[in-house]
């Protein structure tokens, strides 16, 4: 369970995201298109689509 007090930053990710692709491919959209490490504890949110 994700205790949100402890919640650093959270992006949201605008658009329709195919979620199908699995973390990996969700890892290298945060990566290459926003430039932000994807393990850095930070909250990415994604919309499914």
């Amino acid at each position: 369970m994700i205790n949100l007090a402890e919640l650093g930053r959270v992006f949201i990710v605008c658009g329709k995201t195919d979620i199908r692709w699995g973390i990996d491919s969700l890892a290298y959209i945060v990566k290459k298109s926003f430039n932000l490490n994807p393990f850095s504890g930070c909250a990415f949110l994604f919309c499914g689509s």
